[in-house]
C-alpha cells in the first residue's frame, strides 16, 4: 500500500463511536468558545477564562484530529481551509489584545456560516479538486 493511499484512503477510516464522540466533542466546543467568548465580551477575569480557552482549543483540536484521521483530504477542502483559517485568526489574539472581542467574533462568524454550508461546498476541494473524490455519503 503506498502513502499515498494511506494519508488519503478511498474509503474514510472509521473508528468505534465515531459519531458520538464528534457529537460530544463538538458539544463541548461550541459550549467551552461561546463560554470564552462571552467572558472576554464582559470583561471576566483572564483566570476565570483559561479553562474555557484550553476546552475550546482541546476539543478543536480533537474535532479535526478525527477529520484528519478519516483522511487528510480535508486539509484541501473548504472545510479544512475555514479551521485552519479559525486557527490562525486564534493566533492573532495575543498580537492584536484590544480587538480580541472582534477577532472572535468573526472567529463564531466563519464558524456558523461554514458549518451551515451545503455538504457540497463544504466538502468542495479547492486545491487538487481534479483528483478522484470521495463519496461522504457513506461517511
Amino acid at each position: 500500500m503506498s502513502v499515498l493511499r494511506v494519508l488519503f484512503p478511498r474509503v474514510l477510516r472509521r473508528f468505534p463511536y465515531q459519531r458520538a464522540i464528534r457529537i460530544t466533542l463538538r458539544t463541548l466546543h461550541i459550549l467551552s468558545a461561546s463560554i470564552l467568548l462571552g467572558g472576554h465580551l464582559f470583561n471576566q477575569p483572564l483566570d476565570a477564562l483559561y479553562v474555557w480557552l484550553y476546552a475550546a482549543m482541546t476539543s478543536g483540536v480533537l474535532l479535526l484530529l478525527t477529520d484528519l484521521y478519516a483522511s487528510l483530504t480535508i486539509l484541501f477542502e473548504l472545510r479544512g481551509m475555514v479551521a485552519v483559517l479559525k486557527i490562525g485568526l486564534l493566533l492573532m489574539v495575543p498580537f492584536f489584545w484590544s480587538q480580541r472581542v472582534a477577532i472572535l467574533v468573526l472567529i463564531l462568524i466563519i464558524a456558523v456560516v461554514s458549518s451551515h454550508m451545503t455538504g457540497r461546498l463544504r466538502h468542495r476541494r479547492i486545491v487538487f479538486s481534479s483528483c478522484s473524490s470521495i463519496d461522504y455519503k457513506k461517511y
